[in-house]
């Protein structure tokens, strides 16, 4: 099969760009606070607060429906086509299927001090949704995060889950806290996988 030159050079640019976006949004980034209950080496299990989240869901592939989920979501945060002053970045960017498995859907936790009423409206591509508190069991790599190593990180926190004797009580996400262009060792990727209570 040959590729596209248009559409290889159109996905090159948008993970520059997403890479690029993501560095000066990151500069004064903050990390979405949760309470960790048990650590077992990278394995642990953590409570989150009530989460106030600005998503979007993109068709294709999962790289460049990442890339192009978190562009849509920059835009946002950074005040482009809305009025309104720009909202701090915050850490992780959370990635996941969507709830009909048709598409991927990306996530910016918004800080802490706002609400749904205090938020700015987003356009058409972007929705403000709160998630409840819960409980994640989660693993944190460093490195790649291609599906491979995704798939192989998800397998060992299940089967580390199940010598726990925790239930999944929703579908995997994965977190990312760098840009692309960060180098492999100092990436720190996580999966995360929310438990029944």
């Amino acid at each position: 099969m040959q590729l596209n030159p248009k559409l290889v050079g159109a996905g090159v640019a948008a993970a520059i760009a997403a890479g690029l976006g993501y560095a000066l949004l990151a500069a004064q980034d903050d990390e979405t606070e949760f309470k960790t209950l048990e650590r077992e080496g990278a394995f642990s299990v953590r409570d989150y607060p009530r989460l106030l989240v600005a998503e979007t869901v993109s068709l294709g592939m999962r790289e460049s429906a990442l890339s192009r989920g978190f562009l849509a979501l920059a835009d946002y945060i950074c005040g482009k086509d809305r009025d309104g002053a720009r909202i701090p970045m915050t850490v992780p960017v959370l990635f996941d299927g969507d709830d009909d498995g048709r598409g991927w859907r990306t996530r910016f936790v918004m800080p802490a001090r706002y609400t749904v009423e205090t938020l700015p409206a987003p356009g058409e591509e972007v929705a403000i949704r709160s998630l409840p508190a819960r409980r994640i069991a989660a693993v944190r790599f460093a490195g790649e995060a291609s599906d491979a190593v995704l798939d192989a990180h998800e397998d060992a926190l299940r089967g580390w889950m199940r010598g726990h004797r925790l239930r999944a009580a929703g579908p995997v996400e994965h977190a990312f806290y760098n840009p692309p262009f960060t180098p492999g060792l100092l990436r720190r990727n996580e999966v995360l996988i929310p438990l029944a209570a």
